[in-house]
């Protein structure tokens, strides 16, 4: 159930209407959380994925020029292993699709892990993350996409095993796949999303969907964010959760950083946003990118968390959603 937002919490935006928006602070939280998450974006997709990798790769990558979205997942296997497996998604102008899947050891003290490019439409895969023996099988050949969305939304499976466990399901056929590929069905770990990044261009109007804490139901995400310096009285900067407006962002110019709670299903979610480069330097010709991060609470009394929390890689589920105004 949806109740209503809550006031700013420790705001950290410019308020007094009476004097000119301030320049941002050279190392803002917002900044800071940001490239938390994108620092090595580009480097994981440029890599050879062989050999150890940092843990740094488990961020939520965002690589340029590329509609992009990444999905991470913990997995813990019967014998209490965790096991932690990233899928980045890619899909360019011309239509060609690509996944990264990365997969390392929680426990590893080096954090060693491999990292795969499926560029094929179908097929498997063995590699070894850590000291767990794991294999990818993937089928996208029939995989249906919506618009220029990087991820398939159906006819499509991707399976993870490791160790004798599936560690990861995704896709609609993974049950039609098993039950052809194996004569017993092998034992499924417990795997939940605990990360959601996406990133995308060209647009004033995006909607995903998120499942902010295990178990819970899907929940339709949408941010509208347009105008810019030029048009302040066009400009509109609003959340909606299942269509209902939970956060309406007011005089731009000046709270173009924020951060505010709501609730969904009765829980408290922290929304922060920073859309000073869309805002300021955005035009129709190039430059600017807003950005919106969405993290579960445990509870109200926890304060807000911070950017050294989310490196962390604490159980709570994040979201993070950075659109650009042109590629």
């Amino acid at each position: 159930m949806l109740s209503k937002s809550l006031p700013a919490e420790k705001p950290f935006f410019h308020s007094n209407p009476s004097l000119p928006p301030p320049p941002p602070p050279p190392h803002s939280t917002m900044r800071d959380m940001v490239a938390c998450f994108s620092d090595h974006a580009v480097r994981v997709a440029e890599s050879s994925c062989s050999g150890s990798f940092a843990s740094s790769l488990t961020s939520p990558p965002l690589t340029a020029n590329k509609n992009t979205a990444s999905s991470s997942y913990k997995a813990t296997l019967s014998t209490r292993k965790q096991l932690l497996v990233n899928l980045i998604w890619h899909r360019t102008n011309t239509g060609d699709a690509s996944v990264l899947v990365a997969v390392e050891e929680n426990s590893s003290a080096k954090r060693d892990g491999q990292c795969q490019v499926l560029r094929k439409k179908k097929g498997n895969r063995p590699f070894p993350a850590g000291n767990s023996a794991c294999t990818l099988f993937w089928d996208f050949s029939a995989a249906k996409y919506a618009g220029a969305a990087p991820e398939p939304v159906k006819d499509y499976y991707l399976v993870v095993l490791a160790d004798d466990e599936l560690v990861l399901l995704v896709g609609d056929t993974c049950r039609d796949f098993i039950k052809s590929k194996f004569e017993r069905k092998p034992r499924v770990a417990e795997f939940s999303m605990y990360r959601r990044a996406e990133q995308v261009f060209g647009v004033t109007h995006h909607s995903t969907k998120a499942r902010f804490c295990s178990g819970g139901r899907e929940h339709e995400v949408m941010i509208r964010c347009k105008g810019d310096e030029s048009d302040a009285a066009s400009a509109e900067l609003y959340v909606c959760v299942d269509r209902k407006r939970l956060i309406n962002v007011r005089r731009v110019s000046w709270n173009f950083r924020g951060n505010q709670t709501i609730y969904v299903d009765g829980s408290p979610i922290d929304v922060l946003w920073n859309v000073h480069d869309w805002w300021f330097r955005g035009s129709p010709s190039g430059g600017g990118a807003a950005t919106f991060v969405f993290r579960t609470r445990s509870n109200m009394d926890s304060r807000l968390w911070s950017e050294e929390e989310l490196a962390k890689g604490t159980s709570q589920f994040t979201l993070l959603i950075q659109a650009s105004k042109n590629r």
